[in-house]
């Protein structure tokens, strides 16, 4: 089953999950393109899932929410999976743990969004190494500070997008390496 979220621009946010062709088909109508039918009824009945959505668009253009399963899929299957394996997950350093997920995003997605707090948290427990949401929000605050750029000022409720730095891609990548910490 394939899932997809749209914010609508009234800020209801609308959660679809059906075949792959049924939420391709309601995506194309929503955007406004001609996507042709995949041979059912349409995604009629559809009912409200869980956060975990593929990209979506916003009213600006822009990708909106990452795919969270996809990117926890491309940690376990990329070619630096040992290393990460072996230098992060299994370490305790929350700080490492935290950047992983703006990793993947600079890496795969062309760091073309950012992930929020709540994000960072899913993807860590879905990776088996929780972070939870208060803690990702700390380090990003904290010592990750350094290796993150967030799309706005932080402000107790309101979400900030983070990514990954120059920096700390330079960082990243030698904690992949193990040749020490980056600095």
């Amino acid at each position: 089953m394939a899932k997809a979220t749209l914010t609508l621009p009234n800020g209801t946010v609308v959660t679809l999950e059906g075949t792959q062709q049924e939420v391709h088909q309601l995506l194309g109508m929503y955007s406004g393109q001609d996507i042709p039918p995949a041979g059912g009824d349409g995604p009629k009945g559809k009912r409200a899932q869980s956060p975990k959505t593929p990209p979506r668009s916003t009213p600006s253009g822009e990708t909106g929410a990452p795919d969270l399963t996809d990117i926890v899929t491309y940690v376990k299957n990329c070619e630096e999976s040992e290393e990460i394996e072996r230098n992060i997950l299994d370490r305790a350093s929350t700080v490492d743990r935290v950047l992983l997920p703006l990793y993947v995003v600079h890496e795969h997605y062309g760091n073309r969004f950012g992930l929020t707090s709540g994000e960072i948290s899913t993807i860590t427990t879905e990776l088996g190494v929780r972070v939870t949401q208060p803690n990702a929000s700390m380090a990003l605050a904290d010592s990750a500070s350094r290796y993150v750029i967030g799309d706005k000022v932080r402000k107790k409720g309101m979400p900030v997008r983070y990514r990954l730095s120059r920096r700390g891609l330079q960082y990243l990548k030698a904690v992949i390496r193990g040749t020490g910490d980056g600095e």
